[in-house]
This record gives structure tokens, C-alpha cells and sequence, in this order.
């Protein structure tokens, strides 16, 4: 049976990252049909390592660039037969996370690496430590095609070293609907969402600027705002984003039509959101994000989306251009939302086709398309075929 480490940040730490390592490490686990436990080595800041009740997890100190080489050995010694690193810049020690290196470089085991930041242009210093990474790779995991390509034209890596895997994603959960809608005082609205960390840059802006246009032809709309603020964010400036938010939502009038949930979401409170809400968007301005987990998370539930065009909803959502409208225009976006949300039928065709492109997201699947990549890596047996590079709907 194959044996994999995993490294990367890891629950109970509350990041993206943290999640999916958990959740990629619970579908392998299924997939293999093996009750034992593959390690992981979370990474974590010194404040924070304070020991683990899984007897299989083990906390490497993100600022102890000593700490990355020993464990290069400790896995060297060990009967791993596959390394999976979640590489993310600002996960390890070091400028541009530069420590990751002292492991990667003096690791004689296979390694996977899930590059879940990928630069269409690397900029310095970020481009030498990935180009170093991604060379040292024996499998490079990407979940959106057009990275793929960014990296063969910026480091000059074979394509045939790059594997796409969708992000994984709950299993529709349509019985947590009702419940939900009840429980936020929903029933009677058509629910626009928002989730996610709160700070500037995320575009919420231009949704409520589309709003009132919104409001004449959908009366009951309501827009959630889900998320607390971004701890570095907390730490910059308060709330004052928050407020900023507020004064443009009374300036415009919209207070019976925006809620703002203030507080941490955990998964499963998130999945019923998901699932409760009508229409979820992300207006992002900026168009270079790679992976977005809430997109992922919507479309695995089977819900209608809208999005400006970043790189991971062009990726996932290109053969419906309809669902893209450009970043900070209010009018498009009203138009947009407005259609969707006075036709039942649209807004059913739409989750009908979110179903289907998120049926190949679900975690068990996933899971298995990771484990036959593991294998092949180890040697055991062949994988899988995997489409690489062809951007959906291209």
C-alpha cells in the first residue's frame, strides 16, 4: 500500500490551505480503502505549535529554516513513498516562502507539488523560488488549466510534468436548503452571496452599486455579505473597510436588501450557506486569481454563479461567457443578476449546469484521481488519464 506525506498547513488552523490538505488527505484515505494514517507535517508558527491529538500529524515551525532540512531527512529515512506539498508563497518561512527549498532540495522521495498560486508573469522574488520548486518537482498539480500554461512559458516545464485537478468540493447537500433559508430568515428572499475573509479588492462594491437596479425588477433581493475581516486586515486599519461598506449600503438605501454575517464560517455552516442562498458571486476586479475555493465550492454544490472573468472562473465557467460579466461595471452586473433572479427557470438551468461541471469536483472523485497520480509517481501502477492545458470550454 502506498504511504504519502503531506505538507502544508492543516486543520485546526483556520486557512484555505489548512482545508483542502484535510480534506485532499481524507479522500486519498478513502480512496486507498486503508484505515491507517498517512502523515502530515502542518506547517505553523511558533505561537501556535502547541502538539496535536492525531498521533500522525506533526507541526514544522514555519521560521525554523533548520527545522525544513531535517525534515527532508527525516522523510528520506522513512517509508513514505510519495511527498505531496501544498505550496502557497506565504505558508513557508523566508522571503517569498524560500525555505521550502532547504526541503525540497534535499529531498531524495517523489514529490508532488499543488502549486495553489501560479503568476501568468512571475515577479521577482516569487518567480526564482517557484521556477526552483517546480523544476524539483517530479508532479506538478495544478486546478486551473491556464496555469498549466503559465508555467511551461515561464519556467519551461514539460507538459507531460503537469497534471489539472479540479478542486475538490463537497457533495450537493440539498436538504440543508430549507433549513438554512429558515434559519437565516431567507424563505421569503431571493439570496444573493458573498463569502469569504473581508478586506478591499474583493469588488462588493460594484454588487451593491447594481442593486437598486436589481430592486426594480426583483423586489425581495437580498445580498449576504458572509465572512469576517481579514485578521492582517483587523490589524492594518480595524474595521474601517467594514464601515465603508455600511456608509455606501446607506447612501444607496439598501438596508433592507444587504446583510453582513460578521463572524468565521466553519465548512459545514458554509455548505448550507451555499446551499440556501439563489445566486453566489464573486466580482473580483482583479483578474490574475488562480483558484478560488468558494467558487469551487458553489459550482461543486450544483449552485447558479455569476463572477467577473479571473483566471479560475474564465478556467471553470468559459463556455458560459453569459456568467462572466467584466469587473466594476454596476449596469452589466445588474443586468446580469436581475436576468438570473426574475426567471426561475434561467436560475434552474443554470444549477442544472453548475451540477454537471461540479460532478467532477467532489471530493471522492478527486480523491481517487489524486491517489492514481500518487501511484503512478511511486511506480505502483499506472494512473489515470488526465486532461492537462485545454481550458474548459475553449
Amino acid at each position: 500500500m502506498i504511504r504519502i506525506a503531506y505538507i502544508g498547513t492543516y486543520v485546526p488552523q483556520k486557512c484555505g490551505i489548512a482545508t483542502y490538505t484535510h480534506h485532499l488527505r481524507q479522500s486519498v484515505r478513502s480512496a486507498k480503502g486503508w484505515q491507517g494514517l498517512d502523515p502530515v507535517f502542518a506547517v505553523r508558527t511558533a505561537g501556535t505549535m502547541q502538539g496535536d491529538s492525531d498521533p500522525a500529524i506533526y507541526e514544522l515551525d514555519k521560521e525554523d529554516r533548520r527545522a525544513y532540512k531535517k525534515l527532508a531527512k527525516r522523510l528520506n529515512q522513512s517509508p513514505v513513498d510519495v511527498v505531496s506539498l501544498q505550496h502557497e508563497f506565504g505558508i513557508f518561512g523566508g522571503e517569498a516562502g524560500e525555505y521550502a527549498l532547504d526541503l525540497t532540495e534535499h529531498l531524495d522521495k517523489p514529490l508532488a507539488v499543488t502549486f495553489h498560486t501560479v503568476f501568468e508573469e512571475p515577479p521577482e522574488p516569487y518567480r526564482s523560488v517557484q521556477e526552483r520548486i517546480a523544476r524539483r518537482g517530479d508532479l506538478i498539480l495544478v486546478m486551473n488549466r491556464r496555469a498549466g500554461e503559465f508555467l511551461r512559458r515561464a519556467f519551461r516545464i514539460p507538459a507531460e510534468k503537469i497534471r489539472y485537478v479540479p478542486h475538490g468540493t463537497p457533495k450537493p447537500a440539498p436538504e440543508k436548503r430549507e433549513a438554512c433559508r429558515e434559519a437565516m430568515g431567507w424563505t421569503s428572499r431571493k439570496v444573493v452571496m458573498s463569502f469569504g475573509l473581508l478586506g478591499r479588492g474583493k469588488g462588493y462594491e460594484t454588487v451593491l452599486r447594481a442593486l437598486p437596479s436589481v430592486i426594480s425588477k426583483v423586489p425581495n433581493v437580498l445580498y449576504a455579505i458572509v465572512g469576517q475581516t481579514h485578521p492582517e486586515v483587523r490589524k492594518r486599519e480595524g474595521e474601517a473597510y467594514r464601515e465603508a461598506l455600511r456608509d455606501l449600503i446607506r447612501q444607496l438605501g439598501l438596508e433592507e436588501h444587504v446583510a453582513m454575517v460578521d463572524r468565521y464560517v466553519e465548512e459545514e455552516e458554509l455548505t448550507a450557506l451555499l446551499s440556501a442562498c439563489d445566486l453566489y458571486v464573486t466580482p473580483y476586479p482583479g483578474l490574475q486569481q488562480i483558484t478560488s475555493g468558494t467558487l469551487a465550492y458553489a459550482v461543486g454544490l450544483g449552485r447558479p454563479v455569476l463572477s467577473t472573468p479571473y483566471s479560475y472562473a474564465a478556467d471553470l465557467l468559459g463556455a458560459y461567457p453569459e456568467l462572466l460579466p467584466p469587473p466594476e461595471d454596476a449596469q452589466r452586473w445588474a443586468a446580469a443578476m436581475a436576468g438570473i433572479l426574475a426567471d426561475e427557470r434561467q436560475l434552474e438551468r443554470i444549477g442544472r449546469e453548475m451540477g454537471r461541471i461540479g460532478s467532477d469536483m467532489h471530493w471522492p472523485k478527486v480523491g481517487k484521481l489524486h491517489l492514481d497520480l500518487f501511484l503512478r509517481l511511486a511506480g505502483k501502477e499506472p494512473a489515470t488519464q488526465v486532461p492537462m492545458l485545454k481550458a474548459n470550454g475553449a
